[in-house]
């Protein structure tokens, strides 16, 4: 068993009106095959029982810490960092679940991978009450994959991540971001070090009404605006911010059932040759990679139109000058 002071991993599960579920996640911790941690639990000033399922385990690992008021996610995530006695920290919403090789399988990557700051995995979802679905969050898992992704999309999920917590503390949570504090972390992260993803399912994401990103759909999509144009800026792009919705939506179309029409189809295919031709100057992603995230970006754009273009999807496909240079062997 670890020693309670000096763990190679702090679990941190930030707890806030939670008293169905975080029963379920600590027990899911305490049933690790890898045992040298503690869980660090910060309670966010919850009205609910969740304080007194937290204190119906006992355990010398986990440690329970109140919040005077209710500070909200960003600062929350932040004591969490200040507090961690962990070499690395794991990160998992109150509400989850980890699979027993989650710890084992993350510590042994980042020991092997001195040059990786996270570790993330992939993510089964689970309904309310806590039955796995077929449903799975599938991520990058190269580092290159990841810092280009980045640009379109979060390709890490925060509840699976390990990562060291020396640095992580150093970046910390920035507390403009109540929604998509992890997209804006990540971003910043990848700019000098290397994250990954194992592609198995290490956790079980748990999808119920009182989500908080369901809840604040708008508040989200703000902040992803603004992550995204930073990279933009960093990127070297010029861009009008009209650009940024539909930007987004080349990684969503599925999720919000978006059809293509042949004005966006114009807009995508101006627009993704325009982020080719300012990583060939900046160079900032590594090229064969982007080229290929470019042009998965682009096949499904035109096999989504194909019911609003019927055979004008494959002409745009087949005989776009974007096709040609992704397909090139220069890029």
């Amino acid at each position: 068993m670890a020693s309670p002071q000096n763990p190679k991993v702090t679990v941190f599960i930030p707890v806030h009106n939670r008293e169905q579920y975080i029963g379920d996640a600590v027990q899911s911790i305490l049933a690790q095959d890898f045992q040298d941690f503690d869980i660090l639990l910060i309670d966010d000033g919850s009205t609910d029982q969740s304080v007194e399922v937290m204190r119906s385990f006992h355990d010398p690992r986990i440690r329970i810490v109140h919040n005077e008021t209710n500070l909200g996610i960003p600062r929350t995530r932040n004591r969490g960092l200040e507090l961690a006695r962990g070499e690395y920290i794991a990160l998992l919403d109150s509400d989850d679940r980890a699979s027993p090789d989650r710890l084992q399988k993350q510590v042994a990557y980042l020991d092997a991978h001195p040059d990786c700051v996270q570790i993330g995995s992939w993510c089964r979802m689970m309904n309310e009450q806590g039955i796995p679905l077929q449903k799975i969050k599938r991520q990058p898992a190269h580092p290159d994959e990841i810092k280009a992704e980045l640009l379109f999309r979060c390709c890490m999920s925060n509840r699976t991540i390990m990562g060291r917590t020396e640095i992580l503390r150093k970046f910390g949570y920035r507390n403009d971001f109540p929604r998509c504090q992890d997209y804006d972390l990540h971003v910043r992260l990848s700019s000098q070090f290397k994250m990954a993803n194992i592609p198995e399912c290490l956790v079980l994401g748990r999808i119920h009404p009182q989500q908080i990103t369901a809840l604040t759909i708008d508040l989200g999509d703000a902040k992803k605006r603004a992550i995204v144009s930073t990279q933009l800026h960093h990127l070297g792009v010029s861009f009008s911010p009209e650009d940024l919705d539909p930007h987004l939506m080349l990684s969503r179309m599925r999720k919000m059932q978006f059809t293509p029409d042949a004005s966006y189809m114009q807009w995508a295919e101006d627009w993704l040759l325009r982020l080719l031709h300012a990583n060939q100057s900046a160079r900032y992603y590594d090229p064969h990679i982007f080229s290929k995230i470019l042009f998965n970006k682009w096949a499904h754009t035109c096999w989504r139109a194909r019911k609003r273009l019927r055979i004008g999807w494959i002409q745009f496909l087949l005989f776009s000058s974007l096709t040609r240079k992704l397909l090139s062997k220069h890029y």
